[in-house]
Parts: C-alpha cells; structure tokens; sequence
C-alpha cells in the first residue's frame, strides 16, 4: 500500500481540497526535485541518465503519477558543467483520489527565471 492510501496519512491533510492537496504534493515534488539535483554534474555522456535518475527518484513522492525531466542547454563533448535550474524542463502529473493536477518546471527567458507552475487541474 502506497504512503498516501493510508488513512492516517490522508488525516493530515483533512484541511485540504483534492485539489489543493495536488498542487500541494506537486509543489513539494518540484521543490524538492530543484533543491536536490540543482548543481549536480552533467555531460553529454550521463544527460539521459541523470534525467531517467530524477524522475525515478522522483516518482518516490506521494501521489506523484508520471514525470519527465528533460536537461536543455548545449552541452559539450568531453565536458561537464554544473547543472542549473535554467536547464530544467519538468513535466509533473500529481493524482489526488479523482484530482489530477499538472505541474512544470521550466526556465521562462522573460522572468530570468526557472518558474515553478501549475498547467491545469483536471477532475476524473
């Protein structure tokens, strides 16, 4: 039985809707993934193996259905950089019973800045 299926899980979060407990769960996934992975070493060598590596350590989180990570930026060969928040491109989906809310990570060149955001919010 997963974590969120158990009721004295689901008591914490009685205060909540379905679908502020979706955006919630994904806010902590997409924080957490931004905290943890940001200035990891990354090369055209190990990109699509650090990307599998996120979104399967990821998909750990509660009530987290699908992810995928995509690394952008023009990556050399034979040479690594530190990862950056600028070169993360997420796409999360988070189920909450019969809610389903779609969350991004993603550099908007605009802001100068890597935007945590929510898509959309769909009820099954």
């Amino acid at each position: 039985m997963k974590i969120e299926e158990k009721d004295v899980f689901k008591s914490y979060f009685k205060n909540l809707t379905l679908r502020e407990r979706a955006v919630f769960e994904g806010g902590i996934t997409l924080g957490a993934l931004f905290h943890q992975f940001v200035g990891t070493p990354v090369s055209l060598k190990n990109r699509e193996i650090l990307e599998r590596s996120i979104e399967e350590s990821m998909k750990n989180q509660p009530c987290v259905e699908d992810i995928s990570v995509e690394i952008v930026g023009n990556l050399k060969e034979d040479e690594y950089v530190s990862l950056e928040g600028k070169m993360l491109d997420v796409k999360l989906k988070v189920k909450v019973e019969n809610t389903v809310a779609y969350l991004r990570l993603r550099y908007i060149k605009e802001l100068n800045y890597p935007l945590m955001y929510v898509e959309r919010i769909d009820e099954e």
